[in-house]
This record gives structure tokens, C-alpha cells and sequence, in this order.
């Protein structure tokens, strides 16, 4: 089979291309802005002409895209999220290769969600940011485009490589900085939040699974379980080794803010910087994947302690 991995070398992309190249009846191709992509191309400027006269030539099976932006202003988002999106489409309608299309979006689309729900692919998405709004348009794109396409709403990814500016990224770097000078607490702001955690590798694997499989639409791809980000932190703390205490400073649970070791009221300190949790979906989301587990055949099989315990492990080399 052969695939064309678009964003190999970003977050999601990474494993994608990992598990990819682990079957052995996968011939492999990346695109990508990188030097080490096999071909170098931009979605965001590149025009479909020339996407569609590469598909022509490799003639892939499957185009897997997992490129896109977190973070920026709403015109970077369109660009990258959106018009890119528009420009595989519209690449893949003109060419004759009849590529199946596995497109990466995000549980951002939904938006905020009802404490104590399960959010399945039928709910109404009202995304609460650029983000969300930028990815929910290229879902749109591939619903709309008439093409062999299924989307994988991916919910709040965890594991190695996460990103050190993402909420977790950011609590393993408080805790590394706490350890590293000693400090005997960590004052952390912000952990109301509560998020469906899933590891990167059963993402990959759930990539996988969309490329073999004949399921088109949407399908969730997420743990199917909210976590709050303090027990996250709590669970972080414990793999560790921090022996420290964790104290949660006042504030509204959307933001995740740190400082360590110095009251916010001491003058010689600053007091803790506010982080936007960037996904734009309020306090609460979880998703409902029974549709990835009859479709696709897939489950989560890495829990939240196995994530947490890779990021300190790269948070760690940093000590």
C-alpha cells in the first residue's frame, strides 16, 4: 500500500510515520516543509496544480495529513488548518489516482461541552476559538469534497514529544525547574480544567487503522474519559519522584499557571503567568469512541500514567 504522509515531521506526524513504516506492506512517501521530508512542499502557499502533478506521479493509495497549527492568530490558522486543507482536496479530486484521504482534526471542533457528557460525533460543534473554528472548516472541506475521506477527531494528545508550551508540557517543565532548585513546593494555578487525555501512539495506531479501513465521516479518537489536569499533575508529581508539596493557587480552571516556591504576594518574585488553555472548550470535554472501536476496530491501549511518564522522562534530560 502506498501512503503519502503530509506533516511527517510535526507532533501527531512523528508516530504516524513510526507506526506506518512498522507494516511492511506499507511503501512510505512524506511531504512536508522540512529538508528531511522525501519531498518538499507548503500547503499553506503551494497551489493544487502542483500537489496534483506529484499525486500523479507517485499514484498513492492513501494520503494521510497531519499538518496543520495550534497556535497563532486567526489568518495563520485559516492558512495552515483551513486553505491547506482545501488545496489536498481540490489536488486530490483533480488527480487520477483515487487516494483515500485520512485527515487529522481535533476535539477543539466541538467546542465546550456539558460537565459529565460523553461527546459523540453527532453533537452540534460549536468550537470556542480560531483554532477550533479553522479545523471545523477543513472538516467541513473533506465532508464536502465527495472524496474516499474519514476524519479523526483527535481529543487532547499526550505522551513523548508533547509539545513544552501544551498545558502538560508546561506542568513537567514547573516540576523540573522545582527539582532541579530544590524547592519544597509547587504552586500551580489553573488545574480545574478537565480534558480527554490520549497517547500518541494509539493515535498513530488509530491512523493505521482509518488507512486500512473502507469508514468515512467523522470518528473520535480519544480516551473516553476526562481527566483534571491537578490529578494529572498529581500522577506527574508521583512518576517523578517529586516529593514536594503541590499547592493550587485560587483562579478559573481555564488558564494553567506555576510558580514555585514563592508566595504571589512576595514583591521580590513575580507573580505567576497565566497560560490560556488553547483549545478553546471550557472545563470539560470527553469523548465518545464507541464509533472508533465498531469502525475501526480500535482502542486505547496506553494510559494517562505511561504518557505522563514519557514527557518527564524528556523533561527530565533537561535537568
Amino acid at each position: 500500500m502506498r501512503v503519502l504522509l503530509i506533516g511527517a515531521n510535526g507532533y501527531l506526524g512523528r508516530f504516524v510515520a513510526d507506526r506506518l513504516l512498522a507494516d511492511p506492506a506499507v511503501q512510505l512517501t512524506a511531504l512536508g516543509r522540512g529538508d528531511d521530508a522525501d519531498v518538499r512542499f507548503d500547503l499553506a502557499t503551494g497551489s493544487p496544480g502542483a500537489l496534483t502533478r506529484f499525486l500523479d506521479a507517485v499514484h498513492p493509495q492513501v494520503v494521510v495529513n497531519c499538518a496543520g497549527a495550534t497556535r497563532g492568530g486567526a489568518r495563520e490558522l485559516t492558512r495552515h488548518n483551513t486553505v491547506a486543507v482545501a488545496t489536498v482536496c481540490e489536488a486530490l479530486r483533480r488527480s487520477g489516482c483515487g487516494a483515500r484521504l485520512v485527515q487529522i482534526g481535533c476535539g477543539a471542533e466541538y467546542g465546550p461541552s456539558q460537565p459529565g457528557s460523553s461527546t459523540a460525533e453527532d453533537a452540534v460543534p460549536r468550537p470556542g476559538g480560531p483554532y477550533g473554528v479553522s479545523k471545523l472548516a477543513a472538516t467541513e472541506l473533506v465532508l464536502g469534497s465527495g472524496l474516499d475521506a474519514v476524519v479523526l477527531r483527535v481529543f487532547s494528545p499526550a505522551g513523548p514529544g508533547t509539545p513544552a508550551g501544551s498545558p502538560l508540557g508546561r506542568l513537567a517543565e514547573a516540576m523540573r525547574r522545582a527539582m532541579q532548585s530544590g524547592d519544597g513546593e509547587l504552586k500551580l494555578g489553573g488545574l480545574g480544567a478537565q480534558r480527554d487525555f490520549v497517547d500518541v501512539r494509539d493515535v498513530a495506531r488509530a491512523v493505521h487503522a482509518a488507512s486500512l479501513s473502507a469508514a468515512q465521516g467523522v470518528i473520535n479518537i480519544g480516551s473516553g474519559r476526562a481527566v483534571r489536569l491537578r490529578d494529572a499533575a498529581a500522577i506527574l508529581a508521583r512518576v517523578a519522584g517529586y516529593g514536594g508539596a503541590l499547592h493550587e493557587l485560587d483562579g478559573p480552571p481555564g488558564p494553567l499557571r506555576a510558580t514555585i516556591g514563592h508566595p504571589r504576594h512576595d514583591p521580590d518574585h513575580p507573580a505567576p503567568v497565566a497560560y490560556p488553555y488553547p483549545d478553546g472548550c471550557g472545563s470539560w470535554q470527553q469523548a465518545d469512541v464507541r464509533t472508533a472501536r465498531d469502525r475501526l476496530g480500535w482502542r486505547p491501549r496506553i494510559n494517562l500514567e505511561e504518557s505522563l511518564a514519557d514527557i518527564w522522562m524528556e523533561a527530565a534530560c533537561r535537568i
